[in-house]
């Protein structure tokens, strides 16, 4: 295991040169989530959707020195609290690849998201763990995180979000 606290680690902005290097890692968190089957994404639409006209997410990436390598990223977008009537974070990928973990990598990488969010004067970070993933539990509750068994996430994709929509008819 390399250990980031003997090399310098940068968090930084992504950049547009970051986007094959951060679809890889993807690719990585997929087979780790088993979720291959579920990937979609192209070099062209992650560049469409971090520095497009409108973009719809930021991402971070952690990145060693001599030599340069890029470790994790962090990849999140903003949310709306109405109860609070201010803005927030929904972190979507929070991903250090396995031989840098357990060095500070991730904890840098959501430090960085957080500050960002209270530049912004947000008040509220918030993200989901799949229910199996014991080492990403246990950061988070080192972290002091509040689970939130009270929620259920729900989704709709696909045939369901087209046959919801198709309901729509605009006035």
């Amino acid at each position: 295991m390399t250990d980031a606290s003997s090399r310098p680690l940068r968090i930084r902005d992504a950049q547009q040169s970051d986007v094959p290097e951060l679809l890889e890692m993807f690719v990585e968190l997929a087979e780790y989530e088993d979720l291959t089957h579920e990937l979609r994404a192209t070099e062209k639409q992650l560049s469409e959707a971090l520095f497009g006209a409108r973009p719809a997410a930021e991402a971070l990436v952690a990145e060693l020195d001599d030599p340069p390598a890029v470790v994790g990223y962090a990849l999140y977008f903003p949310t709306f609290s109405s109860f609070l009537t201010s803005s927030g974070v929904w972190l979507e990928d929070l991903f250090v690849r396995p031989a840098h973990r357990r060095s500070g990598v991730g904890r840098a990488l959501l430090a960085a998201v957080a500050a960002r969010l209270r530049e912004r004067g947000g008040e509220r970070l918030e993200w989901a763990a799949l229910d199996w993933n014991e080492p990403a539990l246990r950061f988070y509750s080192g972290l002091r995180a509040q689970t939130m068994p009270e929620w259920i996430t729900h989704r709709l994709a696909g045939e369901q979000l087209d046959r919801l929509a198709a309901e729509h008819s605009p006035r």
